[in-house]
């Protein structure tokens, strides 16, 4: 486990010892009734049906979020079905027997062979070899930009030239102008060709969250910017420059009502940012809005147990803002198997 101080320095002030209250603060879930990654009900559903070795609800599921271009839902639900998959090859496996040119059975393919490339010390070389099937998503529904965010991280685990990434993320904004899973797979690209760069991958999240709708996931991208300079331990963006990221995510935040699943990763992903910029009221405030949902990311970044890392920081907000911490109970997951995150 790492340690909760180590993670918030250099931002945060001495720690304050906190004292360990038999209930839990006021409005906020016990430990054990907190959850990780939990899966809407629909997903859930799907997952439950799959479970038994029934693809049909995972397709219609899937099928309706390009009927009604859904590409932020679709995204998510995708990598959390790939995700069930690598567990259960027989499950997509007879899936894809039974309808090969399915778009949907072909996204999940490709996206869990992307997953499984980038866990592999020979990423470079597995994923050249999952290229077709990329492509093969790709041509499955043309206005889906679900498979083009596979390609951009593909570029970027390729070491792909800016001409021909450029030419990738030309043809994501024609599909989606305002998707945000590839707005994140063209920042960490440009992170990663601009040496760490900071100050340019944040001009870009800025650029681009000044021109999405208020209600689009892309007004949380400097906040990602921020996470990432935070995370990174470097002082080249300006202090004010992480705090107006800060603001534009909680503003986005504040537009959905407390405790609701859908904005949880984006809420999780604050309350860090905040955190390290010691802004501890501000911070208890998403947490209140978080309510039972922690999630992966960005917790599965910075130790391998990350739902136990979340409640830590938590019980650090309680106690420097409240004087008081949820009891210590045992935490559960919200899926199977140790806690990591999927986000390469």
């Amino acid at each position: 486990m790492v340690d909760t101080m180590a993670l918030l320095h250099p931002f945060s002030r001495a720690a304050r010892t906190p004292r360990t209250a038999a209930l839990p603060a006021a409005g906020l879930p016990a430990d054990d009734e907190v959850l990780l990654d939990v899966p809407d009900d629909r997903l859930g559903s799907a997952l439950v049906a799959a479970a038994g070795g029934e693809h049909g609800p995972a397709s219609a599921l899937l099928a309706d979020t390009r009927t009604r271009s859904d590409w932020e839902t679709r995204d998510r639900y995708a990598r959390r079905l790939a995700a069930f998959a690598r567990a259960r090859p027989e499950w997509l496996g007879a899936w894809y027997a039974a309808t090969p040119h399915d778009p949907d059975v072909l996204l999940l393919k490709a996206q869990l062979a992307v997953d499984d490339a980038w866990r592999s010390p020979a990423r470079a070389e597995l994923l050249r070899e999952v290229s077709p099937l990329i492509t093969a998503a790709a041509r499955g529904d043309d206005h889906d930009p679900v498979p083009w965010r596979l390609a951009l991280d593909h570029a970027r685990g390729t070491g792909a030239g800016p001409k021909y990434f450029g030419e990738l993320w030309e043809a994501a904004l024609r599909r989606a102008p305002h998707h945000y899973g590839c707005h994140v797979a063209a920042l960490r690209y440009l992170a990663a060709s601009w040496q760490g760069s900071h100050r340019e991958c944040f001009d870009f999240a800025d650029l681009a969250a000044q021109d999405a709708p208020a209600d689009s996931l892309i007004q949380a991208l400097p906040s990602r910017a921020a996470f990432a300079c935070l995370t990174d331990g470097v002082d080249e963006v300006p202090r004010a420059r992480l705090d107006a990221a800060a603001d534009r995510a909680i503003a986005f935040s504040a537009r959905f009502p407390a405790a609701d699943p859908w904005p949880s990763e984006i809420r999780n992903k604050l309350m860090y940012v905040l955190v390290r910029l010691d802004r501890w009221e501000e911070a208890l405030t998403e947490l209140y809005r978080i309510g039972p949902y922690a999630t992966s990311f960005p917790w599965g970044r910075l130790s391998d147990d990350p739902l136990a890392l979340f409640l830590k920081v938590r019980g650090e907000i309680l106690a420097r803002t409240t004087g008081v911490m949820p009891s210590p109970r045992h935490p559960r997951s919200g899926r199977a198997g140790r806690a990591r995150s999927a986000d390469h």
